[in-house]
């Protein structure tokens, strides 16, 4: 099934300061979930944004954070799964409600918070898009682990460019132009 930018929900999950020190492929997992915030944001696709325990681990990065301008619905939480809290459950569910039941996920860790919210989105009704660019874990081999087990699991693993082109699904519009500048 291809994503659609009016069926779908962006989903960043803990892409904190204190987490990412520790995570393999660090650097590319904050520039890509910023593309996929940036896309978002253009093609007015809802952004919720999570964040473990920010007061020990820290907010959200800061590029993540400027890219969002205020644009996100951003909630603390201690779960791993994020339909595990109430307020985010509540919220994705709404966005359901309203036509969006596809999510695209980025962050970390691949192999805990990320894989358990999207097994838990799957087992609920949802399809989730885990995008393989924007995730990452403090161990290859547990992203790689986790990515193989959520393909098992039913969700689709994708990356920023499929989720970004098959948003826009045509060239030669305004969005394709603004756009050209985050995948290039």
């Amino acid at each position: 099934m291809l994503l659609n930018r009016d069926k779908s929900q962006l989903l960043i999950i803990d892409v904190q300061e204190k987490l990412l020190e520790a995570i393999s492929g660090k650097d590319r997992v904050i520039d890509r979930c910023v593309r996929l915030v940036r896309g978002a944001r253009m093609l007015q696709v809802p952004i919720t944004v999570s964040e473990q325990y920010p007061q020990g681990l820290g907010p959200t990065a800061d590029s993540i954070r400027d890219a969002l301008a205020n644009s996100g619905f951003v909630v603390d939480k201690v779960e791993f799964s994020c339909l595990k809290n109430e307020a985010l459950r509540e919220r994705l569910h709404e966005l359901r409600r309203q036509g969006r039941p596809q999510v695209v996920i980025g962050g970390i860790e691949t192999h805990v918070c990320v894989l358990q919210t999207a097994i838990d989105l799957e087992e609920q009704g949802f399809e989730a898009f885990v995008v393989a660019d924007a995730v990452g874990s403090r161990s290859k081999v547990s992203r790689k682990l986790a990515l193989t087990r959520l393909l098992k699991g039913g969700a689709d693993v994708v990356d920023s460019e499929m989720v970004l082109f098959e948003w826009l699904e045509r060239a030669g519009t305004r969005e394709f132009k603004e756009l050209q500048a985050l995948i290039k």
